[in-house]
Order: C-alpha cells, then structure tokens, then sequence
C-alpha cells in the first residue's frame, strides 16, 4: 500500500484552518512574551503559557489532518490515529507543567511580604485586546470550515481557542484594577485560576488520550447510534459481539450479524454491505467489519 497524501478539497480546507491556529497562537505568543517582559503580570504569563500551548496543540491538529490523509499500510493496517492519542498527553504533560508554574509563582506573590509591582499595565492591556480580536475570528473561520467539512480536529481546535477567552479576559481585568484601581494582588488571584483551569484541562486530555491508547470502547452515544442503526436494519436476524474501539478520530465498529442460512451469498453480501454503509453515513471517519452468522 501506499504511505503518500492524499489531500482532497475538504482536507485542504481543514488544513487551512490549521494552519491559520498555528499561525495566530504563534504571533500571539511572541507578542504575549513581550507584553510579559515588560508588565510582569501573572496574567498575561498564564495568557502566554496558553498560547504557547495553543501552538503546539494547533501544530499537532494541522498534522493529524495530513496524516490522516495517509491509507493504510503494511506495518499500519488500521491506519495512523494513535498518533494524535500519543501527541495529546505529550500535550496534557506540557499544559500541566506550566500551570504548576503559573500556581507555585501567584502563591509566591500572595504570601510575600511586598510582591513586585505590574508595570506598563495599558500596554500589557492593549496587547491582550488585540490577542481578544485575533482569537474571535480565528474561532469564526475555524466554525466554517467545522460546518462545510465535518473535520473533528478542527471543531475540537476552535472550542480549544473559545476557552482561551477566558484567561485574556481575565488578565486584562487583571491589568486595569492594577493600573485604575490599585489592586495589583488581583493579578496573581487570576494566575492561580488560570493555573487551575490548565491543571483540569490537562488532565482531561491525558485521560482520553490515555482511555484511547489503551482501546477503550466508544462513548455511550455512539453506542446507542450504532445499535439502533442495527436494530432497525432490514433483512436481518439478530446481531451480536457488536465492539467498537476509538483510535484518534478513527472509530473502529466490528458486528456480527445474523442471517437466515438459506440466503443466497449474494444476498447475504448486500445486507451485510448495506449495514455498513448506513454505519458509515452515520460515522464517517469509521473503519467498518460485518461478519456474517448464519441463524
């Protein structure tokens, strides 16, 4: 078989949009680390480890798209998808260290005597301004090309950048009660929440990467979807040993169905056919195996 890309017009659109994450989670944590040489706030560092993830997180959904575009292959026979199951606690063990960081220096700041003032706090606040309007649209382009091609990678990155307005909007609050208000201990209050969201982000990553890898079956929907697809499928008998494993974005589905042994193999081929592709229409992404059981 062959290992080559096979990029079609919806991938390239995904790919797109890929592309576009890395780009803005980039140029945002370029900006981010200067903004933070020059105010100090634990904010807008939280803001920056969040971006810097983000890029990684992005890099990582653009090459998944590309891989996925690979066939199978003789050393790979179910495809390439654990690739990104690996890539994620990769990614849930870098989110976790930067938050313990964020947290150890905003309890720092807490418990000293005289913490260190914020500086720069209107520049620090036009920088997060700005990193507000990149992620809005990004988060726009990335919900039309979700809508036209379907891509789960995709859908999944721009609810990842929807929860980074979080954390902006915090260190910018941050940033104005310093410089408006006084209340510079605000900033390390935001730090130790965005290190706590990073923590339970982490490390529901880590547990479906992990669930993932070990080949743990598909979710209850997807269960209950594939059993009623079964249940009301034409021609057949029964079914059973319906077992599913996930695989990245890959869903593998394997049944066995019964049929009634006089059928004529052709007719039993189509009914078995048959299923599989309603199991297709369904999930698309799925690698499908029908095996037939006379009754």
């Amino acid at each position: 078989m062959s290992g080559r890309l096979n990029i079609k017009g919806d991938d390239r659109l995904a790919a797109s949009a890929g592309a576009a994450a890395v780009a803005v989670a980039l140029l945002l944590a370029l900006v981010k680390l200067w903004a933070l040489r020059e105010t100090g706030s634990l904010g807008v560092a939280a803001s920056l480890a969040d971006s810097a993830i983000d890029a990684v997180a992005s890099l990582a959904g653009l090459a998944a798209v590309l891989y996925a575009s690979k066939p199978a292959d003789e050393e790979h026979a179910f495809g390439h998808g654990s690739a990104e199951d690996l890539a994620s606690l990769g990614q849930a063990g870098l989110v976790a260290v930067s938050g313990l960081l964020i947290g150890w220096q905003a309890i720092s700041r807490l418990l000293a005597d005289a913490p260190s003032p914020l500086a720069r706090e209107e520049l620090g606040m036009g920088v997060m301004a700005v990193s507000i309007v990149l992620t809005l649209a990004l988060v726009w382009w990335q919900l039309r090309v979700a809508r036209r091609t379907g891509s789960p990678v995709v859908a999944a990155d721009s609810l990842h950048y929807m929860s980074d307005l979080l954390p902006n909007l915090g260190a910018l609050a941050a940033l104005a009660a310093s410089a408006w208000l006084g209340l510079s201990d605000l900033d390390s209050l935001v730090g130790l929440a965005a290190a706590g969201l990073l923590l339970a982000g982490a490390f529901r990553v880590a547990k479906r990467g992990w669930r993932a890898l070990m080949d743990h079956g598909a979710d209850k929907e997807t269960l209950r979807r594939l059993k009623e697809i079964a249940d009301g499928h034409p021609g057949l008998a029964g079914y059973h040993d319906l077992k599913t494993r996930t695989a990245g974005r890959r869903l593998f589905v394997q049944i066995h169905v019964e049929l009634p042994g006089e059928l004529p193999l052709r007719e039993a081929h189509d009914i078995g056919a048959s299923l599989r592709h309603r199991i297709l229409d369904a999930f698309p992404e799925a690698e499908v195996i029908v095996h037939k059981d006379p009754v």
